[in-house]
Protein backbone atom coordinates (compact mmCIF):
# COMPACT_ATOMS: atom_id res chain seq x y z
CA UNK A 1 0.00 0.00 0.00
CA UNK A 2 1.07 3.18 -0.94
CA UNK A 3 2.14 5.88 1.67
CA UNK A 4 -0.68 8.82 1.05
CA UNK A 5 1.08 11.34 3.78
CA UNK A 6 4.11 11.21 1.85
CA UNK A 7 2.31 11.77 -1.35
CA UNK A 8 0.98 14.37 -0.16
CA UNK A 9 3.57 15.96 1.93
CA UNK A 10 5.84 16.03 -1.82
CA UNK A 11 2.84 17.39 -3.65
CA UNK A 12 2.68 20.10 -1.29
CA UNK A 13 6.00 21.27 -1.50
CA UNK A 14 5.91 21.08 -5.12
CA UNK A 15 2.81 22.59 -5.99
CA UNK A 16 4.38 26.43 -5.78
CA UNK A 17 7.53 25.37 -7.48
CA UNK A 18 6.97 23.10 -10.60
CA UNK A 19 3.86 20.70 -12.02
CA UNK A 20 3.55 17.81 -9.61
CA UNK A 21 5.03 15.20 -12.10
CA UNK A 22 3.93 11.34 -10.59
CA UNK A 23 7.24 10.02 -11.70
CA UNK A 24 9.55 12.53 -9.78
CA UNK A 25 7.15 11.64 -6.79
CA UNK A 26 7.65 8.23 -7.16
CA UNK A 27 11.46 8.56 -6.54
CA UNK A 28 10.99 10.33 -3.06
CA UNK A 29 8.30 7.10 -1.71
CA UNK A 30 9.83 4.54 0.44
CA UNK A 31 9.54 1.33 -2.09
CA UNK A 32 9.48 3.62 -4.79
CA UNK A 33 5.79 3.06 -6.08
CA UNK A 34 5.09 2.73 -9.85
CA UNK A 35 4.26 6.38 -10.97
CA UNK A 36 0.80 4.89 -12.44
CA UNK A 37 0.09 3.88 -8.32
CA UNK A 38 1.32 7.75 -7.48
CA UNK A 39 -1.06 9.21 -10.45
CA UNK A 40 -3.92 7.51 -8.98
CA UNK A 41 -3.50 8.48 -5.84
CA UNK A 42 -2.91 12.38 -6.65
CA UNK A 43 -6.14 11.77 -8.66
CA UNK A 44 -8.04 10.38 -5.66
CA UNK A 45 -6.53 13.54 -3.17
CA UNK A 46 -6.96 15.91 -5.70
CA UNK A 47 -10.13 17.71 -4.05
CA UNK A 48 -8.40 17.78 -0.76
CA UNK A 49 -5.18 19.05 -2.60
CA UNK A 50 -7.03 21.96 -4.39
CA UNK A 51 -4.63 20.04 -7.81
CA UNK A 52 -6.16 19.57 -11.07
CA UNK A 53 -4.27 17.39 -13.34
CA UNK A 54 -3.37 18.50 -16.48
CA UNK A 55 -3.15 16.92 -20.10
CA UNK A 56 0.37 15.86 -19.91
CA UNK A 57 -0.46 13.62 -16.79
CA UNK A 58 1.45 16.31 -14.11
CA UNK A 59 -0.68 18.14 -10.99
CA UNK A 60 -1.25 21.73 -10.91
CA UNK A 61 -3.09 23.86 -8.21
CA UNK A 62 -6.36 25.07 -8.46
CA UNK A 63 -7.02 29.43 -8.54
CA UNK A 64 -8.22 30.34 -5.37
CA UNK A 65 -11.35 31.50 -5.56
CA UNK A 66 -14.78 30.89 -7.12
CA UNK A 67 -15.48 29.88 -10.79
CA UNK A 68 -16.36 32.51 -13.66
CA UNK A 69 -19.66 33.06 -14.64
CA UNK A 70 -20.09 30.98 -17.98
CA UNK A 71 -22.13 32.50 -21.00
CA UNK A 72 -24.60 29.48 -20.67
CA UNK A 73 -26.86 29.46 -23.64
CA UNK A 74 -26.70 25.92 -25.08
CA UNK A 75 -28.47 25.47 -28.14
CA UNK A 76 -27.99 21.65 -28.26
CA UNK A 77 -26.72 18.35 -26.62
CA UNK A 78 -23.24 18.00 -26.93
CA UNK A 79 -22.05 15.40 -29.46
CA UNK A 80 -20.01 13.62 -27.52
CA UNK A 81 -23.09 12.86 -25.17
CA UNK A 82 -25.69 11.76 -28.20
CA UNK A 83 -23.18 9.78 -29.54
CA UNK A 84 -22.85 7.57 -25.83
CA UNK A 85 -26.74 7.67 -25.51
CA UNK A 86 -26.80 6.55 -29.06
CA UNK A 87 -23.79 3.54 -28.23
CA UNK A 88 -26.13 2.48 -25.78
CA UNK A 89 -29.11 2.02 -27.68
CA UNK A 90 -27.86 0.62 -30.84
CA UNK A 91 -25.63 -1.98 -28.23
CA UNK A 92 -28.85 -2.87 -26.64
CA UNK A 93 -31.17 -3.20 -29.60
CA UNK A 94 -29.12 -2.76 -32.90
CA UNK A 95 -28.67 -0.69 -35.36
CA UNK A 96 -32.30 -0.14 -35.96
CA UNK A 97 -33.30 0.81 -32.24
CA UNK A 98 -35.85 3.33 -33.47
CA UNK A 99 -37.88 1.07 -35.69
CA UNK A 100 -39.97 -1.85 -35.31
CA UNK A 101 -40.58 -3.74 -32.19
CA UNK A 102 -37.57 -1.86 -30.06
CA UNK A 103 -39.23 1.53 -31.23
CA UNK A 104 -42.38 0.52 -30.16
CA UNK A 105 -40.99 -0.38 -26.86
CA UNK A 106 -38.87 3.00 -26.32
CA UNK A 107 -42.12 5.13 -27.45
CA UNK A 108 -44.18 2.97 -25.16
CA UNK A 109 -41.79 3.63 -22.40
CA UNK A 110 -42.21 7.53 -22.68
CA UNK A 111 -45.31 7.66 -23.28
CA UNK A 112 -45.97 5.88 -19.95
CA UNK A 113 -43.76 7.98 -17.89
CA UNK A 114 -45.38 11.15 -19.51
CA UNK A 115 -48.64 9.84 -18.20
CA UNK A 116 -47.13 8.85 -14.47
CA UNK A 117 -45.74 12.46 -14.06
CA UNK A 118 -49.11 13.84 -15.36
CA UNK A 119 -51.09 11.57 -13.24
CA UNK A 120 -48.45 11.66 -10.27
CA UNK A 121 -48.26 7.61 -10.70
CA UNK A 122 -45.57 6.04 -8.53
CA UNK A 123 -42.68 5.65 -11.45
CA UNK A 124 -40.72 2.96 -12.10
CA UNK A 125 -37.36 2.71 -14.70
CA UNK A 126 -36.26 -1.21 -15.87
CA UNK A 127 -33.71 -0.49 -18.64
CA UNK A 128 -35.93 -0.03 -21.29
CA UNK A 129 -37.68 3.04 -19.63
CA UNK A 130 -34.01 4.37 -18.48
CA UNK A 131 -32.84 4.38 -21.89
CA UNK A 132 -36.23 5.87 -23.01
CA UNK A 133 -36.17 8.52 -20.33
CA UNK A 134 -32.90 9.39 -21.69
CA UNK A 135 -33.98 9.72 -25.37
CA UNK A 136 -37.18 12.46 -24.24
CA UNK A 137 -35.34 14.00 -21.41
CA UNK A 138 -31.79 14.06 -21.51
CA UNK A 139 -31.23 17.29 -23.84
CA UNK A 140 -33.62 20.11 -22.18
CA UNK A 141 -32.12 18.55 -18.20
CA UNK A 142 -28.72 19.06 -19.66
CA UNK A 143 -29.64 22.96 -20.15
CA UNK A 144 -31.60 22.79 -17.42
CA UNK A 145 -29.11 22.81 -14.80
CA UNK A 146 -26.91 25.58 -15.83
CA UNK A 147 -29.45 28.34 -15.49
CA UNK A 148 -30.61 27.36 -12.37
CA UNK A 149 -26.63 28.22 -11.68
CA UNK A 150 -26.23 31.13 -13.05
CA UNK A 151 -28.20 32.37 -9.65
CA UNK A 152 -24.89 31.31 -7.50
CA UNK A 153 -22.32 32.24 -10.15
CA UNK A 154 -23.73 36.07 -10.36
CA UNK A 155 -22.18 36.21 -6.52
CA UNK A 156 -19.60 34.10 -6.59
CA UNK A 157 -20.53 31.27 -4.80
CA UNK A 158 -19.80 28.13 -6.82
CA UNK A 159 -15.77 27.72 -5.90
CA UNK A 160 -13.25 25.94 -8.42
CA UNK A 161 -13.29 23.10 -6.13
CA UNK A 162 -17.12 21.86 -5.86
CA UNK A 163 -18.14 18.80 -4.09
CA UNK A 164 -21.63 17.93 -5.51
CA UNK A 165 -24.04 15.29 -4.40
CA UNK A 166 -26.52 14.48 -7.12
CA UNK A 167 -29.86 12.79 -5.44
CA UNK A 168 -31.47 11.06 -7.95
CA UNK A 169 -29.26 11.70 -10.65
CA UNK A 170 -31.30 9.36 -13.15
CA UNK A 171 -29.88 9.31 -16.45
CA UNK A 172 -26.92 12.22 -16.04
CA UNK A 173 -28.68 15.19 -17.46
CA UNK A 174 -28.04 17.50 -14.61
CA UNK A 175 -24.34 16.01 -14.23
CA UNK A 176 -23.60 16.84 -17.66
CA UNK A 177 -24.35 19.98 -17.57
CA UNK A 178 -22.69 21.28 -14.14
CA UNK A 179 -19.38 19.20 -16.06
CA UNK A 180 -19.70 21.60 -19.06
CA UNK A 181 -21.12 24.30 -16.96
CA UNK A 182 -18.28 24.70 -15.15
CA UNK A 183 -14.66 26.34 -16.12
CA UNK A 184 -12.11 23.92 -17.13
CA UNK A 185 -9.94 24.39 -13.99
CA UNK A 186 -12.29 23.16 -12.17
CA UNK A 187 -11.69 20.22 -10.30
CA UNK A 188 -15.59 18.07 -8.73
CA UNK A 189 -16.09 15.71 -6.19
CA UNK A 190 -19.14 14.17 -7.97
CA UNK A 191 -21.38 12.02 -6.10
CA UNK A 192 -24.76 10.73 -7.61
CA UNK A 193 -27.44 8.34 -5.96
CA UNK A 194 -29.21 6.84 -8.25
CA UNK A 195 -30.91 3.02 -7.50
CA UNK A 196 -32.55 2.46 -10.86
CA UNK A 197 -31.34 0.72 -14.11
CA UNK A 198 -30.95 4.96 -14.67
CA UNK A 199 -27.21 4.53 -13.20
CA UNK A 200 -26.05 2.47 -16.42
CA UNK A 201 -27.14 4.98 -18.54
CA UNK A 202 -25.51 7.62 -16.27
CA UNK A 203 -22.75 5.45 -16.12
CA UNK A 204 -21.87 5.06 -19.83
CA UNK A 205 -22.39 8.86 -20.02
CA UNK A 206 -19.71 10.09 -17.56
CA UNK A 207 -17.23 8.33 -19.02
CA UNK A 208 -17.41 11.67 -21.61
CA UNK A 209 -16.32 13.95 -18.65
CA UNK A 210 -13.13 15.42 -18.34
CA UNK A 211 -10.27 13.57 -15.62
CA UNK A 212 -10.97 16.64 -13.24
CA UNK A 213 -14.39 15.59 -13.00
CA UNK A 214 -14.25 12.36 -10.64
CA UNK A 215 -17.75 10.72 -10.06
CA UNK A 216 -18.47 7.86 -7.75
CA UNK A 217 -22.16 6.17 -7.99
CA UNK A 218 -24.00 5.46 -4.97
CA UNK A 219 -26.62 2.64 -6.12
CA UNK A 220 -29.09 3.32 -3.33
CA UNK A 221 -32.10 5.11 -2.86
CA UNK A 222 -32.14 8.92 -1.70
CA UNK A 223 -33.89 7.63 1.77
CA UNK A 224 -31.09 4.80 2.38
CA UNK A 225 -28.36 7.07 1.40
CA UNK A 226 -29.71 9.90 4.21
CA UNK A 227 -30.98 7.74 6.56
CA UNK A 228 -34.45 8.68 6.32
CA UNK A 229 -35.94 5.27 6.92
CA UNK A 230 -36.14 3.22 10.09
CA UNK A 231 -32.24 2.19 9.34
CA UNK A 232 -29.24 4.13 9.77
CA UNK A 233 -27.61 5.35 6.63
CA UNK A 234 -25.80 3.34 4.73
CA UNK A 235 -21.96 3.07 5.08
CA UNK A 236 -20.15 4.04 2.20
CA UNK A 237 -17.24 6.34 1.16
CA UNK A 238 -19.51 9.41 0.51
CA UNK A 239 -18.21 12.49 2.25
CA UNK A 240 -20.12 14.40 5.61
CA UNK A 241 -20.56 17.92 3.79
CA UNK A 242 -21.13 19.06 -0.25
CA UNK A 243 -20.73 22.25 -1.47
CA UNK A 244 -24.06 21.70 -3.79
CA UNK A 245 -26.71 19.14 -3.53
CA UNK A 246 -28.63 18.57 -6.54
CA UNK A 247 -32.40 17.47 -7.02
CA UNK A 248 -32.98 17.94 -10.50
CA UNK A 249 -36.70 16.44 -11.56
CA UNK A 250 -36.56 13.74 -8.45
CA UNK A 251 -38.44 15.25 -5.74
CA UNK A 252 -41.80 14.20 -7.18
CA UNK A 253 -40.55 10.33 -7.19
CA UNK A 254 -39.63 10.48 -3.57
CA UNK A 255 -42.44 9.11 -0.97
CA UNK A 256 -41.16 11.54 1.64
CA UNK A 257 -39.70 14.75 -0.29
CA UNK A 258 -39.90 16.89 2.92
CA UNK A 259 -37.34 14.56 5.51
CA UNK A 260 -35.06 13.70 2.20
CA UNK A 261 -34.54 18.05 1.56
CA UNK A 262 -33.54 18.61 5.56
CA UNK A 263 -31.48 15.56 5.60
CA UNK A 264 -30.06 17.04 2.46
CA UNK A 265 -29.38 20.45 3.94
CA UNK A 266 -28.24 18.77 6.91
CA UNK A 267 -24.87 17.47 4.31
CA UNK A 268 -24.41 20.75 3.44
CA UNK A 269 -21.15 23.02 3.92
CA UNK A 270 -21.38 26.22 6.10
CA UNK A 271 -21.48 28.06 2.49
CA UNK A 272 -23.54 24.86 0.57
CA UNK A 273 -26.73 25.19 -1.50
CA UNK A 274 -29.42 23.15 -2.33
CA UNK A 275 -30.81 23.29 -5.53
CA UNK A 276 -33.86 21.58 -6.39
CA UNK A 277 -35.35 21.99 -10.11
CA UNK A 278 -37.98 20.45 -11.79
CA UNK A 279 -40.30 20.49 -15.35
CA UNK A 280 -42.56 23.41 -15.47
CA UNK A 281 -45.77 21.45 -15.86
CA UNK A 282 -48.42 22.30 -12.63
CA UNK A 283 -48.17 19.23 -10.61
CA UNK A 284 -44.39 19.24 -10.08
CA UNK A 285 -43.62 22.58 -10.03
CA UNK A 286 -46.18 23.64 -7.46
CA UNK A 287 -44.91 20.03 -5.73
CA UNK A 288 -41.68 21.67 -5.49
CA UNK A 289 -42.58 24.91 -3.95
CA UNK A 290 -44.56 22.78 -1.27
CA UNK A 291 -41.12 21.34 -0.74
CA UNK A 292 -39.27 24.72 -0.38
CA UNK A 293 -41.94 26.12 1.69
CA UNK A 294 -42.28 23.55 4.48
CA UNK A 295 -38.04 23.77 5.00
CA UNK A 296 -37.95 27.11 4.39
CA UNK A 297 -39.86 28.10 7.62
CA UNK A 298 -39.50 31.40 9.91
CA UNK A 299 -38.60 28.49 12.90
CA UNK A 300 -35.82 27.31 10.64
CA UNK A 301 -32.27 28.51 9.45
CA UNK A 302 -33.17 27.62 6.00
CA UNK A 303 -33.63 30.49 3.95
CA UNK A 304 -34.83 30.36 0.07
CA UNK A 305 -31.55 31.77 -1.67
CA UNK A 306 -33.99 32.56 -5.13
CA UNK A 307 -36.13 32.67 -6.72
CA UNK A 308 -38.95 33.17 -4.62
CA UNK A 309 -37.32 35.50 -2.24
CA UNK A 310 -39.33 36.51 1.13
CA UNK A 311 -39.02 40.11 0.80
CA UNK A 312 -40.91 40.48 4.00
CA UNK A 313 -39.63 39.15 7.29
CA UNK A 314 -41.41 36.00 8.78
CA UNK A 315 -43.87 35.17 6.49
CA UNK A 316 -44.40 32.40 3.98
CA UNK A 317 -46.42 32.91 1.12
CA UNK A 318 -49.16 30.91 0.91
CA UNK A 319 -50.65 31.14 -2.76
CA UNK A 320 -50.99 28.04 -5.67
CA UNK A 321 -46.94 28.83 -5.99
CA UNK A 322 -46.70 27.69 -9.79
CA UNK A 323 -43.84 29.53 -11.12
CA UNK A 324 -41.43 28.21 -13.86
CA UNK A 325 -38.70 29.64 -15.93
CA UNK A 326 -38.46 29.36 -19.79
CA UNK A 327 -35.23 29.84 -21.82
CA UNK A 328 -34.40 28.99 -25.43
CA UNK A 329 -35.55 25.84 -27.14
CA UNK A 330 -32.60 23.35 -27.78
CA UNK A 331 -32.19 21.91 -31.34
CA UNK A 332 -33.78 18.43 -31.57
CA UNK A 333 -30.87 15.63 -31.49
CA UNK A 334 -30.42 13.30 -33.79
CA UNK A 335 -31.47 10.45 -31.48
CA UNK A 336 -35.11 12.27 -31.02
CA UNK A 337 -35.34 12.81 -34.63
CA UNK A 338 -35.06 9.16 -35.31
CA UNK A 339 -37.36 8.07 -32.45
CA UNK A 340 -40.30 10.46 -33.86
CA UNK A 341 -39.55 9.63 -37.40
CA UNK A 342 -39.89 6.59 -37.24
CA UNK A 343 -43.52 6.99 -34.79
CA UNK A 344 -44.79 8.85 -37.51
CA UNK A 345 -44.75 6.49 -40.34
CA UNK A 346 -45.24 3.13 -39.01
CA UNK A 347 -47.89 4.37 -36.54
CA UNK A 348 -49.46 7.62 -38.07
CA UNK A 349 -48.54 9.18 -34.41
CA UNK A 350 -48.59 12.83 -34.89
CA UNK A 351 -44.73 14.34 -35.53
CA UNK A 352 -43.66 15.87 -32.65
CA UNK A 353 -44.26 13.58 -30.05
CA UNK A 354 -41.37 11.96 -29.21
CA UNK A 355 -39.53 15.77 -29.39
CA UNK A 356 -38.43 17.51 -26.07
CA UNK A 357 -36.76 20.25 -26.67
CA UNK A 358 -38.22 23.02 -25.07
CA UNK A 359 -36.50 24.05 -21.99
CA UNK A 360 -39.19 25.62 -19.52
CA UNK A 361 -37.88 24.52 -15.55
CA UNK A 362 -39.55 25.78 -11.73
CA UNK A 363 -36.50 25.64 -9.26
CA UNK A 364 -35.39 26.91 -5.89
CA UNK A 365 -32.16 27.10 -4.68
CA UNK A 366 -31.87 26.77 -0.28
CA UNK A 367 -29.12 27.92 2.23
CA UNK A 368 -28.46 27.71 5.42
CA UNK A 369 -25.99 30.93 6.16
CA UNK A 370 -28.52 33.56 5.38
CA UNK A 371 -27.24 34.09 1.95
CA UNK A 372 -29.77 35.54 -0.75
CA UNK A 373 -29.24 36.13 -4.43
CA UNK A 374 -30.49 39.97 -3.24
CA UNK A 375 -30.88 41.53 -0.07
CA UNK A 376 -33.89 43.45 -0.79
CA UNK A 377 -36.21 43.67 1.91
CA UNK A 378 -40.15 45.80 1.63
CA UNK A 379 -40.46 48.82 4.01
CA UNK A 380 -43.83 48.92 5.63
CA UNK A 381 -43.72 52.71 5.24
CA UNK A 382 -43.22 52.55 1.48
CA UNK A 383 -45.52 49.66 0.45
CA UNK A 384 -48.02 47.23 1.17
CA UNK A 385 -47.54 43.61 1.98
CA UNK A 386 -49.50 41.60 -0.59
CA UNK A 387 -51.55 39.40 2.51
CA UNK A 388 -52.93 42.36 3.16
CA UNK A 389 -54.43 43.04 -0.75
CA UNK A 390 -58.12 42.56 0.37
CA UNK A 391 -58.39 45.43 1.98
CA UNK A 392 -56.99 47.12 -0.90
CA UNK A 393 -59.20 46.17 -3.66
CA UNK A 394 -59.87 49.31 -5.84
CA UNK A 395 -57.17 51.15 -4.41
CA UNK A 396 -53.91 52.37 -5.69
CA UNK A 397 -51.18 50.86 -3.28
CA UNK A 398 -47.15 50.81 -3.86
CA UNK A 399 -45.70 47.00 -3.96
CA UNK A 400 -42.23 45.53 -3.92
CA UNK A 401 -42.44 42.18 -5.53
CA UNK A 402 -40.54 39.66 -7.38
CA UNK A 403 -41.26 39.33 -11.15
CA UNK A 404 -42.24 34.87 -11.08
CA UNK A 405 -43.16 34.42 -14.63
CA UNK A 406 -42.62 35.85 -18.25
CA UNK A 407 -45.43 37.22 -20.17
CA UNK A 408 -48.60 34.85 -20.00
CA UNK A 409 -50.91 36.80 -21.84
CA UNK A 410 -52.31 35.82 -25.31
CA UNK A 411 -50.48 38.89 -26.78
CA UNK A 412 -53.58 41.10 -25.06
CA UNK A 413 -52.63 42.36 -21.79
CA UNK A 414 -49.24 41.78 -20.80
CA UNK A 415 -49.74 39.16 -17.84
CA UNK A 416 -47.05 38.31 -15.46
CA UNK A 417 -46.90 36.38 -11.89
CA UNK A 418 -45.20 38.08 -8.54
CA UNK A 419 -45.15 37.50 -4.91
CA UNK A 420 -43.15 39.15 -2.12
CA UNK A 421 -43.29 36.31 -0.10
CA UNK A 422 -46.26 37.24 1.89
CA UNK A 423 -48.96 36.56 -0.25
CA UNK A 424 -51.75 33.88 0.32
CA UNK A 425 -53.04 33.61 -3.09
CA UNK A 426 -51.77 34.35 -6.76
CA UNK A 427 -51.09 37.87 -7.72
CA UNK A 428 -50.96 39.33 -11.15
CA UNK A 429 -49.27 42.38 -12.64
CA UNK A 430 -51.08 43.17 -15.74
CA UNK A 431 -49.78 45.83 -17.90
CA UNK A 432 -53.12 47.87 -19.80
CA UNK A 433 -50.87 50.33 -20.90
CA UNK A 434 -47.00 50.57 -21.18
CA UNK A 435 -44.89 53.76 -20.80
CA UNK A 436 -41.52 54.77 -20.52
CA UNK A 437 -42.17 54.78 -16.60
CA UNK A 438 -43.49 51.56 -15.93
CA UNK A 439 -41.41 49.57 -18.99
CA UNK A 440 -39.41 47.92 -16.10
CA UNK A 441 -41.36 45.49 -16.12
CA UNK A 442 -41.72 44.18 -19.32
CA UNK A 443 -37.60 44.05 -19.71
CA UNK A 444 -36.86 42.93 -15.94
CA UNK A 445 -35.72 38.91 -16.19
CA UNK A 446 -37.41 36.36 -14.68
CA UNK A 447 -37.10 36.59 -10.28
CA UNK A 448 -35.85 40.23 -10.65
CA UNK A 449 -37.42 42.67 -7.96
CA UNK A 450 -39.29 45.48 -8.74
CA UNK A 451 -40.89 48.34 -7.10
CA UNK A 452 -44.40 49.14 -7.91
CA UNK A 453 -45.73 52.77 -8.01
CA UNK A 454 -49.37 53.85 -7.72
CA UNK A 455 -51.01 49.99 -8.95
CA UNK A 456 -54.59 49.68 -9.16
CA UNK A 457 -55.88 46.49 -6.61
CA UNK A 458 -58.78 44.44 -8.55
CA UNK A 459 -59.89 41.37 -7.32
CA UNK A 460 -60.31 38.52 -10.53
CA UNK A 461 -63.46 36.43 -9.11
CA UNK A 462 -62.40 34.06 -12.61
CA UNK A 463 -59.12 33.15 -11.39
CA UNK A 464 -59.74 33.92 -7.70
CA UNK A 465 -57.02 35.93 -7.93
CA UNK A 466 -55.75 39.54 -7.78
CA UNK A 467 -54.89 41.45 -10.49
CA UNK A 468 -52.79 44.33 -9.78
CA UNK A 469 -52.85 47.29 -12.95
CA UNK A 470 -50.15 48.65 -14.10
CA UNK A 471 -51.34 51.61 -16.78
CA UNK A 472 -49.82 55.63 -17.05
CA UNK A 473 -50.17 56.51 -13.99
CA UNK A 474 -48.50 53.42 -12.23
CA UNK A 475 -44.16 53.67 -12.21
CA UNK A 476 -42.47 50.36 -12.27
CA UNK A 477 -38.88 50.54 -10.83
CA UNK A 478 -36.11 47.24 -11.81
CA UNK A 479 -34.53 46.99 -7.94
CA UNK A 480 -32.81 43.98 -8.38
CA UNK A 481 -32.18 42.23 -11.59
Amino acid sequence: MIDREAVRNNANYLRNVRPIDPDEIAEYIEGTPHPAVVRETLREEAFDLRLRERDDGTFEPVEAGPIPAPDWSPTTLPDAYSFALEDLLVGEFGANWHRGESGDRLREAVQRLKTDYLYENDVAYDRVAALGYAAYHLPAYYATVGYVLDDLTENGLIDRTLRVLDVGAGVGGPALGLHDYLSDDSVVDYHAVEPSAAADVLDRVLDETGRNFRPTIHRTTAESFFGTESEAAEADDAPDAFDLVVFGNVLSELDDPVAVVEAALDRLASDGSVVAFAPADRNTAMGLREVERAVATPETDVSVYSPTLRLWSNETPADGGWSFDTASDLDVPPFQRRLDEAASREAGDEPGEFVNVDVQFAYAILRTDGRRRVDVRANAERCAPMADSESHVTDRVNLLAVKLSHDLSDGDNALYLVGDGSQTVDHYLVCTRETALNRDLREADYGAVVFVENGLVLWNDDEGAYNVVVDDETVVDLVAP
